[in-house]
């Protein structure tokens, strides 16, 4: 696999499989997104499907955003992109599900956020590390406690800490928790049962509806807090401190301003 998102489907065209590629842990760059959002505009024109998995490559959903692109000098062309796919995510005619293995990071975790549906193998883990370098994650402040509520979520971004995927099933984020090795039969079956019986027409009504409150709230929120990171934070010299500190593999060096 080359590409950065490999898309397949299954026999019937129910079910597009998006899969994430990057060399180093399906980093989430620019060009991963691009292609996400036109595979997921392609699959709007697509009357029979139902289902919308993403997953990543290999052992690990995603490592999270490349840090590079977040870089003080290119984060005002990155940032609107990344927030674009969320939008799309949320506007997505079918179902949308995240297929987590391994580790789920940063803006891994805030592409997983915005599905419908986080999927699971038990020894998965997921964190938001965006603190540790200074900033923090804008979608993830938008999404997380509309689905968990403000208490877990605002524990989640301030502390950064890795919670393991059994952890968020018991707080009502992870929907299905499978034994590792079987998400990809336990999926199957989850589709099989839930989704493939059912109209493609009438689940994009009801996908639209059971979504409307969260599309609004996120619609509302997200673009004050990309303000507010793009013209505020990144303003702030410990917020490049913490992009330069981490490419040059050194602990960073805080002013507090």
């Amino acid at each position: 696999m080359t590409t950065p998102v490999n898309v397949a489907f299954d026999a019937g065209r129910t079910r597009a499989a998006f899969t994430l590629f990057h060399e180093k842990g399906n980093i989430i760059t620019a060009d991963m997104v691009a292609a996400l959002r036109t595979a997921l505009e392609s699959a709007a024109q697509n009357p029979h499907l139902k289902l919308i998995t993403i997953e990543g490559a290999g052992n690990d959903f995603s490592f999270g955003a490349s840090i590079p692109e977040h870089a003080p000098d290119q984060i005002a062309r990155v940032l609107p992109d990344m927030h674009g796919l969320i939008y799309d995510l949320l506007d997505a005619p079918a179902a949308t599900a995240a297929l987590v293995r391994g580790r789920c990071f940063g803006g891994g975790f805030e592409l997983a956020l915005a599905c419908d549906f986080i999927l699971a193998e038990e020894s998965a883990v997921f964190a938001l590390p965006e603190t540790a370098l200074g900033v923090f994650p804008p979608a993830a402040s938008a999404l997380l406690p509309e689905r968990v509520g403000l208490a877990q979520a605002t524990h989640a971004i301030l502390t950064g800490a890795t919670m393991g995927a059994r952890d968020w099933h018991a707080r009502g984020l992870v929907q299905l928790l499978t034994p590792s090795g079987s998400l990809e039969t336990a999926v199957a079956d989850w589709f099989a049962t839930y989704f493939a019986p059912k109209s493609a027409a009438g689940q994009r009504h009801a996908v639209a509806a059971a979504r409307m409150a969260l599309q609004t709230r996120v619609g509302e929120v997200l673009p004050k807090l990309e303000r507010l990171y793009l013209d505020d934070l990144m303003r702030t010299h410990d917020a490049a401190e913490g992009i330069e500190a981490f490419m040059a593999r050194r602990p960073p060096v805080w002013r507090n301003e």
